[in-house]
C-alpha cells in the first residue's frame, strides 16, 4: 500500500463524513481476492492459487490460510451457512468445495464438468445456496439452487429461460446476485445487460431489460445490491475502459422491473462491487472499482470519489461504521469513528 494512501483517504473521507477515519491493513499476500464473507470477527476470503483463509477483524495477527487444491485454481466465489463455507473455482471442471469453519477440513460435494462452466457468483439465502454460471452452448440459463438435506447434497436447476447471444455475467466480486424477502436477482452483461428475477415462492423466473451500458463482451452490470423487495442498485461499466462513466449506475424502486440511470457522466467510472450500508434503507452506499472507492449519500443519485487507490475489487460493511476492502495482494479495513 502506498504510504500516501492513508493520508489522502483520511483527508477526503473526513471531509465527506465529517468524522475521523482510521485505516488498518489486515492482510498482505500474493493473491487476488474477489470474494469475502464475514462471520463474527472473522473475515473469510478465497482467491487465486487455490488460497482460502481468514483474518480476525479485531486482531489481524490471528489468521490462517490453506490451499484447497494442489492445482492453481482460481476462486471468485464464496458463501457460508452456520458451520461451513462454500467456494467454486471458475474453471471447468467447476468443483463445489465445502469447508468446515472450525477444522478447515474440506470436501468436494459437486462437480460441473461442462466445458462452458464458469461460475460468476455464489449466494446463500434462506438456508439455500444459489450459484450462477455462464450459459452452455444452447444458451439455457444456468442458475443452480442447492442445499443439504440430512447430509445429502440436493441440487435444482433453473433453466427455463434463454440467455441472449453474448449475454454473460462477470466474476468480478461475487456480487452479481442479491436477494430480498421474496425475490432473488442476477445481473448480467456483455451483448445484453439484464436483470433476471426469481420469485422464491413460486419459482417464476423473469428477465427485465435495463438501460445499462451494453453491447460488447466487457460492458454491463458487474454488481448489484438490494435493501428490500423494491429498492436496488446496479453498478458496472466497461473493464477495458475504466474511466468511462456513461450509463454505468442504475437504481430500481419496483423490484428490478424498471431501472433509472444515475450520475451518468458524473462518477469515477467502472465499478466492480456495490454495497448498501446496513440500516440506511438504501440512502448510503459504498462502491469500489479497480481505480477508486466512491460513496453516495442520496440513494445513488450522486457520487463522490473518496480514494484513487487501485487494485481493490470487493467490499463489505462490517457494521455501520466499518468497511473492509479486498483485492490485489491485500485486505484493508476502514473505520469511520
Amino acid at each position: 500500500m502506498k504510504k500516501l494512501f492513508p493520508l489522502l483517504l483520511s483527508f477526503l473521507a473526513a471531509s465527506l463524513f465529517a468524522q475521523n477515519v482510521s485505516f488498518e491493513t489486515l492482510l498482505n499476500d500474493k493473491i487476488s481476492i474477489r470474494a469475502i464473507e464475514i462471520d463474527g470477527n472473522k473475515l473469510w476470503y478465497s482467491g487465486t492459487d487455490s488460497k482460502f483463509g481468514y483474518v480476525d477483524l479485531k486482531n489481524p495477527q490471528e489468521q490462517k490460510q490453506i490451499k484447497l487444491s494442489e492445482k492453481k485454481l482460481q476462486f471468485r466465489t464464496l458463501a457460508q451457512d452456520k458451520n461451513s463455507l462454500y467456494a467454486i473455482n471458475i474453471e471447468s471442471p467447476a468443483q463445489f468445495f465445502k469447508i468446515d469453519k472450525k477444522s478447515l477440513k474440506f470436501t468436494v460435494v459437486y462437480r460441473d464438468t461442462a466445458k462452458t462452466a464458469f461460475y460468476d457468483a455464489l449466494y446463500f439465502h434462506k438456508n439455500k445456496f444459489y450459484a450462477f454460471s455462464d450459459p452452455s452452448a444452447d444458451l439455457n440459463l444456468k442458475l443452480l439452487q442447492f442445499n443439504f438435506n440430512r447430509g445429502k447434497f440436493e441440487i435444482k436447476k433453473f433453466s427455463h429461460l434463454k440467455m441472449n447471444t453474448g449475454e454473460v455475467a462477470f466474476a468480478a466480486s461475487n456480487t452479481n446476485i442479491s436477494a430480498g424477502q421474496n425475490y432473488l436477482w442476477v445481473g448480467t452483461g456483455g451483448n445484453t445487460s439484464r436483470i433476471l428475477r426469481l420469485h422464491l415462492k413460486n419459482e417464476k423466473l423473469e428477465a427485465f431489460n435495463t438501460p445499462f451500458v451494453q453491447g460488447i463482451s466487457s460492458q454491463g452490470i458487474y454488481s448489484i445490491d438490494f435493501v428490500d423487495d423494491k429498492f436496488g442498485i446496479a453498478v458496472g461499466g466497461d473493464y477495458t475502459k475504466q474511466d468511462a462513466n456513461i450509463n454505468n449506475i442504475a437504481t430500481t424502486n419496483d423490484g428490478g422491473e424498471t431501472w433509472k440511470i444515475q450520475a451518468s457522466g458524473q462518477n469515477a467510472g467502472y465499478m466492480t462491487c456495490v454495497k448498501i450500508k446496513p440500516q440506511s434503507k438504501g440512502r448510503e452506499i459504498i462502491a469500489v472499482g479497480d481505480q477508486h472507492i466512491s460513496y453516495s449519500s442520496d440513494f445513488g443519485k450522486t457520487w463522490k470519489k473518496i480514494s484513487d487507490e487501485k487494485g481493490l475489487f470487493v467490499c463489505e460493511w462490517v457494521d455501520g461504521n466499518t468497511v473492509v476492502f479486498a483485492g490485489k495482494d491485500r485486505i484493508i479495513k476502514v473505520k469511520i469513528n
